[in-house]
Order: structure tokens, then sequence, then C-alpha cells
């Protein structure tokens, strides 16, 4: 391995744990940098290139966060009763143009400007009016149901970080600051194939022998959910030479690239050695199940991640493993976190010690609280196990056999696919 690859020494025959094949590659990876300016609307969903810095304060002016009276606190006593005489009314975007004075209070709507002389909101539910006046009751606080002028913001503090995922919050809160335009990164070039000699493409009859290609079809849904720019080179044949030009082209025109097939051991697995020949293999085995032969590399300065071909280990090693690669690559800091929910398992499971196993699991309520079961077959060439699934249940490394009522872990696809 060249000494200024990046990754994390040199490939090495021993399987490695879930957790040590996540660290390498997510110590190993570098955002891919590059940004563009795009309109506000048009940033959904994609990660912050700039700090994005308060041009005013948020809001603009104190005002009023309840529907009420606007007074001086001066007028008010601890313990009895304040009457006031009402003198105007301050509407959200339509302020009272006088001065509070002594004894006088100002109706005010939320988000009213506080009119010049009050410092403080009554609302209106503990007010009683007795005709042109109001009748406050004692006890209350100075400055209570203001709002103050860069409460929310200051001008000049940073308002959404650098690496930030612009979501319908971040919209929001751009706009409030006046801003049409941000700058986001750039949307990562992710090219893509399947290997083997017996898939064949949708839309023809099935040959003797072949199997419609599935995993490219999934892989399109994932990375555009992850809002990658798409390269789909295909089938490619089960040869060296169609591989290493595959490989060349994804590589030449690619941040990232994607192959699913062919990094096992049988004599047509080529991917794990061209990978190899033409660049850097971090690893090739993991611990896990669905999905022990993965590969994770890099040809110059594209990343290169080798799925297994199994549909279900294709799912699980990309979002255990590329998907939150491609978050990194794509300059998102910090990354998002996972958390493990602990439920009761209603089922058995059988499960040998030595390796982290992902089972397609149903959550499900009962009797008042959230359980979960194994979905439908558990084999990892049954895609019809992930659509009924909404969860993986997570057996760590150590865990044998799971008995109905015991509680495991469990990972929500809400949020994840």
């Amino acid at each position: 391995m060249n000494k200024d690859s990046g990754c994390s020494g040199p490939a090495t025959h021993q399987s490695l744990t879930v957790d040590e094949a996540r660290r390498i590659i997510l110590d190993t990876v570098r955002p891919a940098g590059g940004w563009e300016r795009v309109a506000l609307r048009s940033a959904l969903g994609r990660v912050l290139a700039e700090d994005i810095v308060a041009p005013c304060n948020v809001p603009a002016h104190d005002n009023s966060a309840m529907d009420g009276y606007a007074v001086r606190a001066d007028d008010l006593a601890a313990d009895a009763e304040a009457r006031l005489q009402v003198v105007g009314t301050a509407f959200a975007g339509r302020g009272f143009s006088g001065i509070v004075g002594k004894g006088q209070a100002v109706r005010i709507m939320t988000g009213g400007v506080m009119p010049l002389g009050a410092d403080t909101i009554v609302v209106q539910e503990v007010v009683r009016t007795e005709g042109e006046r109001i009748v406050v009751p004692g006890g209350i606080r100075r400055g209570q149901n203001v709002r103050r002028a860069g409460e929310d913001l200051a001008e000049g503090a940073v308002a959404i970080s650098r690496g930030k995922l612009m979501g319908p919050p971040e919209l929001g809160l751009a706009a409030s600051l006046g801003l049409a335009e941000v700058t986001i990164a750039r949307r990562l070039r992710v090219a893509f194939f399947s290997t083997g000699d017996e898939l064949a493409s949708i839309g023809r009859p099935l040959a003797p022998g072949e199997v419609y290609d599935s995993n490219r079809y999934t892989l399109h849904g994932a990375l555009n959910r992850a809002g990658c720019e798409l390269v789909d080179m295909g089938v490619i044949p089960d040869r060296q030479d169609a591989l290493e030009t595959a490989f060349r082209n994804a590589a030449a025109c690619a941040d990232v690239v994607l192959t699913t097939g062919g990094v096992s051991v049988g004599e047509a697995d080529f991917i794990r050695e061209l990978m190899q020949r033409l660049g850097e293999v971090s690893f090739w085995k993991i611990d896990i199940k669905p999905g022990r032969p993965m590969a994770f590399g890099r040809i110059g300065k594209t990343w290169m991640f080798g799925l297994p071909g199994n549909p279900v280990a294709v799912m699980v090693t990309y979002y255990q493993f590329v998907l939150d690669a491609l978050l990194k690559i794509s300059g998102l800091d910090p990354l998002p976190e996972r958390p493990l929910m602990s439920l009761v398992c209603t089922a058995p499971i059988r499960k040998l010690a030595g390796r982290r196993e992902y089972l397609r699991g149903r959550l499900y309520a009962e009797d008042g609280a959230w359980k979960v079961r194994p979905a439908s077959t558990q084999g990892s060439g049954i895609l019809r196990s992930m659509s009924e699934a909404n969860c993986f249940i997570v057996l760590d490394e150590n865990r044998d056999d799971v008995v109905a009522g015991d509680s495991v872990q469990v990972q929500l696809f809400d949020g994840l696919v």
C-alpha cells in the first residue's frame, strides 16, 4: 500500500469486528470538497458548506410573546390590583406610535413591537376590563412575556454551522435572516455497478440460470435518498478485462464507487483482487451476518466499497458501513447518532457467538408496550424480508441464542433507510 494513501494500514486477511471496520472507514475517508450557491428552497437535504452568520438580530425588536397588555412594571403592585388606562393597540407588524406613560397600558398582540415606556406584558387571561381601564392582579414579574431583540440570534452570531444538514428548521432559520441563497457542499458523485454473468436486466425474459439484478435498484434508491449524483454503470460481466475497464472508468468520474458481488473467494470473484492491483484495500472480511465479504479501499482519490452480492447483505452493509462514510465524504459534521433501543423479542432466534448479526425485525405495539419479532425468512438472498421489516434486530458478537421474552437491541429503519 502506498504510504500516502490515507488508508489505515495494509489489507488484512483476518476478519474485523463491525466496530473495527466502521472505525477504519470513518477514520480514513475525508470530505470531497467543492461547493455551490443555491436558492434556499433547493438546499433541503444538502450539507451547508460555510457558516451562516446572522446579519441582524432575531427578533429585530423587543416584542410580545403573548396576546395581552404592554405595561410599566413600576405601575404594578406585588400584592394588590392595579388599574391602568388603555391608550392604544400594538399589532404584529403595526406598532403603537406613542409612549406608555405612568398609569397607562397598550393592548398588544403576539409579535407586536414593545411600545416605548413599557417593559412588561400582562397576558389577557388574567386581566379584568372596566370600560377603558384594565385591572391587573398583583404579583406580575417585571419583563414577563417579553421576547428581547436578539433573543433567538444576536447579530454576528453563527446561526447554522458549516457541516449541518439543511432540514426544514434550518430552512426556516435561514429565511428568518432574510437569506435567499446559501452555500452548500456539492453533491457526491457515486458510480455503481453489479457483477455476475447470472444477472439479467429487467424488461426481458430470464434465460436458464439467470436472475434479475435487484441490487442496482436498491442502491439507486438508497443513494438518491442520501442526496448523491448517480452514475449507473449497469451489469459488468465476470471477466477481468471488463471489470478492470469498469473500475478505471468509475474511478475517473466519481468520488465513490460501489460494486455488488465478486468479493468472496470464488473462482470468478475478481473485485477484491482488482481493487488491490489498481489501488489499495484496507480490509475485505468482517465478522457480520449477512455481509461477511466486504472490501473497502481506494483507487487514486476515489473511495471504493465492494459489497456482497446477496440483496439483503447489500442493504445491511450499505446502511452499517457505507451510508455514514458517504455523509462524511459529503462534509456532514457531526455524523448522526444511530441509537439502539432495548425491546422484548417475542420469538426465539438461533445464533452462534462470534459475529454480529443483523436480522430483519418487525416492531409492533402490544398491551401498551413496543415489542419486536423477526420478520419473515432471514436468508441473505430474500429481499422480501427487508420490505416486510421496519427495523434491524442487532445481536452482538458475544450473544448466542435468543429465547422468547429476552431483551434485544433494535435499530429502527426510520431515519436510516
